[in-house]
């Protein structure tokens, strides 16, 4: 199953462009907001979250078929594209990430391997897991790659109508380079139909920054931008359709339109210093909060538990007072007396 996210907004848009019959969206102009909108991936892909959502938006659908690919592309740089299907505005436009969904496939199939891929071209930043690091292993990734694979012949250049795009402005490349991840992501799912037809789902998140480049550089009113952002809407819907046939009408393909995230996206890393950071941000020695699941995991330990120390308390007495003459013919052979029946 597969999987494409756009991320958290300021005054953007929330779209669905392409969604199997058993997940229900409903054509209204109802507020998502920011931060819940990794609640409303894991919800279409039948995972639970830790609060409810009380958003009108999302309908009950079929409980019993699961989308088996979820794509969800976070565009910066602009608040509102022209993309068909249900779209949403987007309140209090917050950073938010997947990691959440992601950690809930790899604990539910992590012996079938799906699909895992969280990709930002223009921050060189990428994450694969799974059966991805096969299928996508050839997916340029760096800037260098990127500029390299638009001029080579099976390149996006050859197709696109560039109008006043140049090939030799380092943000248009930046941009169109963009573009040229989506056309080889399908090209390469493609190759490998395959996914397509197991029962693990499949999670693609895509941030794309192409756009709010080209805005800097050439201003919003712009003709460079008026084209790149006709040529973005029809790369994404082009894109949709790709991925939603790919998995035969079984994915669904969101995108986010962001002008400008509140504040900057922080995730959580390692460091080697943790220890002495942990006990600077922590001088009252304060415990952790535990987890929304801990009740119901100590209770499994617990009762286990008190049940294997009875059953060996009980096992243990009776050995100790077994009658050796009512046990096997194992005793028995060894009395000297023996008589053949």
């Amino acid at each position: 199953a597969l999987y494409v996210c756009f991320s958290g907004v300021c005054g953007g848009e929330f779209s669905i462009l392409r969604s199997p019959q058993s997940v229900v969206f409903r054509d209204g102009a109802w507020p998502i907001p920011g931060e819940r909108i990794p609640d409303v991936a894991a919800l279409t892909m039948g995972f639970s979250v830790e609060e409810d959502l009380p958003w009108p938006g999302l309908g009950v659908g079929d409980l019993f078929h699961r989308p088996q690919a979820t794509v969800l592309v976070t565009v910066k740089g602009v608040d509102k594209l022209p993309l068909k299907g249900f779209s949403y505005p987007i309140e209090n436009a917050v950073p938010f990430s997947l990691d959440s969904v992601a950690n809930a496939i790899h604990t539910l199939f992590s012996e079938e391997m799906p699909v895992v891929l969280q990709l930002a071209p223009s921050e060189e930043r990428v994450y694969m897991v799974g059966k991805a690091n096969a299928v996508f292993e050839d997916l340029s990734v760096t800037l260098r790659q990127l500029r390299n694979r638009l001029f080579q012949d099976s390149s996006i250049l050859s197709s696109l109508p560039l109008n006043s795009l140049s090939r030799n402005n380092e943000v248009d490349l930046l941009f169109l380079s963009e573009l040229q991840v989506l056309h080889d992501i399908a090209s390469l799912l493609s190759r490998h139909k395959h996914l397509a037809k197991d029962h693990s789902p499949d999670l693609y998140s895509l941030e794309l920054s192409g756009l709010d480049e080209v805005g800097k550089r050439y201003g919003e009113d712009s003709q460079q931008f008026k084209d790149a952002s006709q040529i973005l809407v029809d790369s994404l819907q082009k894109f949709a359709d790709e991925m939603f046939n790919l998995y035969g009408g079984n994915a669904v393909v969101e995108v986010v339109a962001v002008k400008e995230f509140n504040s900057p996206l922080s995730r959580k890393t390692r460091s080697i210093l943790q220890a002495s950071q942990s006990k600077k941000e922590n001088p009252y020695n304060l415990a952790y909060p535990y987890n929304y699941d801990y009740s119901v995991i100590f209770n499994i330990v617990l009762w286990m538990m008190i049940g294997l120390a009875l059953a060996v308390i009980v096992i243990s007495y009776n050995l100790w007072n077994m009658d050796p003459g009512y046990d096997s013919i194992i005793y028995r052979m060894t009395n000297q007396k023996i008589r053949m029946d």
